[in-house]
């Protein structure tokens, strides 16, 4: 049975009234190991494409359906940076996308990952909101920024953003190609600063970083104009109790971030 334990209620503040938000955690559904909840009971899996067994994929968004006003818009989710107006999206399509915003009331968007970055953003009016998913290569080409351009192009007001659980900063560890895409991404030499500033060299480990992923998203968010940036604080991969991490499993689940209008 589903309990409170197993949900993630963002604190976000300034969130408008009417804005719905939850982050799924491991807990509280059906599925065996390697997809359980990490002390011997049923997890709550959201993936189909990790191996886990259909009908406890089913089960487990049949719970998570029931926290929701209406079925969850899944993506294929790729790394990339497309972004979808949930308007334009059929009710059985799952479009190749790793961003989706609404103004629907109703409408869900969902991100799920198991150590990339949920992001989820809402206008201050309570008229737009979106949910992109940022693992290294979407950030440094710019999900973030596509994400708020196309909810602006669509007549969203002023952005605020929750960053959702992820992979920690004493946890990521990349190698230089990762350094050099966000380095590549600079405009100018404050931009490289703050790049610099997220990736830490490892003593005795040439070559190799420690990365935070969140003060990445956080500096690029503001960047693009959204000032107002909460959450950053989980870690997935530390956090075994709690989370799915695919950086310190493997072969495990996947847990979700949601926003919708109510």
């Amino acid at each position: 049975m589903a309990t409170q334990q197993q949900w993630l209620f963002p604190h976000w503040p300034g969130l408008p009234a009417n804005v719905g938000v939850l982050s799924t955690t491991r807990r509280g559904g059906v599925s065996p190991a390697p997809y359980g909840d990490g002390m011997g009971a049923g997890g709550l899996n959201l993936g189909t494409h990790v191996g886990d067994q259909p009908h406890n994929v089913a089960r487990n968004r049949s719970i998570l359906r029931d926290m929701l006003p209406d079925d969850p818009a899944w993506l294929s989710q790729v790394h990339g940076t497309a972004v979808v107006n949930l308007a334009e999206v059929g009710p059985q399509q799952v479009p190749d996308a790793d961003a989706s915003f609404t103004a629907i009331p109703g409408k869900v968007c969902v991100i799920m990952t198991a150590d990339c970055l949920p992001v989820l953003f809402a206008d201050k009016e309570g008229k737009t909101v979106g949910a992109a998913h940022a693992g290294w290569r979407g950030l440094a080409s710019g999900v973030l920024e596509n994400t708020v351009a196309a909810m602006r192009a669509a007549g969203a007001g002023e952005l605020m953003a929750w960053m959702g659980p992820a992979i920690g900063p004493y946890q990521f560890e990349v190698g230089p190609d990762v350094k050099q895409a966000f380095l590549q991404g600079a405009l100018d030499d404050s931009d490289q600063r703050h790049v610099e500033a997220a990736f830490s060299l490892i003593d005795g480990k040439p070559g190799k970083y420690l990365t935070d992923i969140y003060g990445l998203a956080r500096y690029l968010l503001h960047r693009a104009g959204v000032k107002e940036v909460h959450g950053g604080e989980f870690c997935t991969v530390s956090n075994s109790g709690r989370f799915y991490s695919y950086r310190r499993d493997g072969v495990t689940g996947r847990q979700a971030t949601l926003i919708w209008l109510k």
